[in-house]
């Protein structure tokens, strides 16, 4: 079974602060998830900011308008720093997200890490390159455009 790294970063012009507040509210999620995805949050406690311990469970549509259930555990937060999400129901054999800000002049540096195995052995190995792999960073793409849009552009 083949394990798969992406990793992400980008610099915004915001404060360690106002970027913990946007990306620890998992309501915020739809924002940065294209529309095509059907991204809907189906927890039914009320979600303000996440915690460890904390399940929140999605609908997502990820591939030819099938819909698909998915539950993640929030596993470890270090506010202003880190939180770390992993999937227990889902399309995975196994996912890992680690989500860190971090401060540099003018602003933050985010990174995503992202360590996952696709279901199905060989093939979801085939799968991944196939198109798993190719529609993540589509994701993290729209991500950048989309945090871009609503905190600006780094300047350095």
């Amino acid at each position: 079974m083949a394990f798969y790294q992406l990793i992400n970063t980008q610099k915004l012009p915001v404060s360690p602060n106002e970027i913990w507040n946007f990306i620890s509210s998992p309501e915020n999620l739809k924002e940065i998830t294209p529309q095509k995805m059907g991204f809907i949050i189906t927890s039914k406690t009320p979600i303000e900011r996440m915690y460890p311990g904390m399940i929140i469970s999605y609908k997502i549509t990820p591939l030819l308008g099938i819909k698909l259930n998915w539950m993640t555990e929030i596993t470890q937060v270090k506010e202003l720093e880190y939180f770390v999400d992993e999937q227990r129901v889902g399309p995975y054999a196994m996912w890992h997200h680690q989500h860190k800000i971090e401060p540099i002049k003018g602003g933050v540096l985010m990174t995503d890490i992202v360590t996952y195995m696709p279901p199905f052995g060989f093939l979801g190995a085939i799968a991944n390159s196939l198109f798993i792999k190719g529609q993540l960073e589509a994701i993290f793409d729209f991500r950048k455009i989309a945090l871009e849009k609503r905190f600006g552009v780094y300047k350095e």
